[in-house]
């Protein structure tokens, strides 16, 4: 009877000792752990012996590392077009940073930060629309593009049929001869709102009152026969035709992008194509994972005078080297809302003082159609000079950094 198990028990041997050299349990294994391997394969307690001794084939397997490169090289690959930075753009929820009566509660503080460290890491943040406001900027999308094709089929447009823009303007009266694309006004209220409210958050994040910049705004509503200070740009265009310029329009075409000259700007676009410049003076597609319902927010001239440089101005451009989705038919359509001052406004920084901020002697007082006298006549020094790259790069970015660092509660 001993002697028949252990016959037995060397014909298990043999009979386990050929199927080790197939590997079909190790490639089944190579997606776990490697630690796993061992004891994922063992057929029996009886088997465990030729399992050890036969451990030596083990090798040939691929090891770990190597698939974790196949994940690493298309990211790197991603940083031709300078996207990879955009991903780490918060993305905050227009109903966490609306404002309301009663303390603060945590999704508002969690809001208010992450915006504002968005905007100090990379001057740009995502602000995301609820349902309805998320389905009004896609009618709107649609009905912009759909207006400019329009217009450039029936001749209206001539000369220009690639590229088209349309600058909204509430209480603004329509003559019978000027035509608009549909749905402006009720974009201009809606995107008014998420200004309005991210002004409010950046505002709450200086340790300012949250309607501390109200006295520069328009009064909502307008009063009547008064037209709004801001506006509402709709634009359209084929990407092959932008060549890194006139990315949301309204403004001077410049070679290293434009500059913001309002408080902020707020852009909805069809498909991705926009560039913006970081503090360390790095470009970086800034909407590449937007949707139609997402909002992209850069903070302007205005804004910055008015803090101090505690909130610099962002400059940005069209991303000539991107090719737009394959929805858009090779053409881009936007909504930039630009948040603008009332022009007999005083801009000041007497709030910033009073919250403890260091204020540079070069921020004083001024009123805003002398400060937008002033950068209009800057602006048009800088294009006429030839080596206006280096000027607009270097005027936004480096002269309020190093002050936003030292007075700026985060830092």
């Amino acid at each position: 009877m001993v002697l028949m198990m252990i016959q037995h028990h060397h014909q298990h041997q043999q009979t386990s000792t050929t199927l080790a050299p197939h590997p079909i349990p190790l490639s089944a294994s190579t997606h776990r752990s490697p630690a796993t391997s061992s004891h994922t394969q063992s057929p029996s307690p009886l088997s465990l012996v030729p399992l050890t001794s036969s451990s030596h084939r083990l090798p040939p397997t691929p090891p770990p590392p190597l698939l974790l490169d196949h994940v690493i090289s298309p990211i790197a690959s991603a940083a031709h077009h300078s996207a990879e930075p955009a991903l780490m753009l918060a993305r905050v929820s227009f109903s966490d940073i609306a404002t309301y009566d009663g303390a603060p509660c945590g999704p508002y503080l969690r809001a208010v930060e992450a915006l504002a460290g968005s905007l100090m890491r990379h001057n740009a943040a995502v602000i995301e629309l609820g349902g309805a406001e998320a389905s009004l900027m896609r009618c709107g999308l649609e009905a912009a593009r759909l207006y400019f094709r329009s217009r450039s089929q029936n001749g209206v447009v001539k000369g220009c049929s690639n590229r088209g823009i349309y600058m909204y303007r509430a209480g603004r009266p329509v003559e019978d001869w000027d035509s608009s694309p549909p749905c402006m006004a009720e974009i201009f209220r809606c995107m008014g709102k998420a200004a309005r409210s991210a002004l409010c958050a950046i505002a709450r994040h200086l340790r300012l009152r949250s309607d501390v910049f109200n006295q520069l705004l328009d009064d909502t509503p307008l009063p009547a026969g008064e037209v709004s200070s801001s506006v509402l740009v709709a634009t359209y265009s084929h990407t092959s035709l932008q060549n890194g310029k006139g990315a949301i329009g309204g403004g001077k075409l410049a070679v290293s992008g434009e500059v913001e000259k309002g408080l902020l700007t707020l852009i909805s676009s069809d498909s991705p194509g926009l560039q913006v410049c970081d503090p360390n003076g790095h470009w970086f597609l800034a909407d590449c994972s937007s949707a139609p319902g997402d909002l992209l927010l850069i903070t302007g001239k205005t804004l910055s005078h008015t803090t101090a440089g505690l909130r610099p101005a962002a400059s940005y451009r069209a991303a000539s080297d991107y090719s737009s989705g394959e929805n858009s038919g090779g053409s881009r359509t936007s909504l930039a809302f630009r948040l603008m001052p009332q022009g007999n406004a005083i801009l000041d920084c007497s709030p910033i003082a009073a919250a403890g901020h260091i204020i540079p002697p070069s921020y004083v007082p001024i009123s805003v159609s002398q400060f937008m006298d002033d950068l209009s006549a800057e602006e048009d020094v800088n294009c006429n000079r030839p080596d206006n790259t280096y000027v607009a790069q270097n005027d936004v970015n480096k002269e309020p950094s190093l002050r936003s660092v030292l007075s700026d509660p985060i830092s």
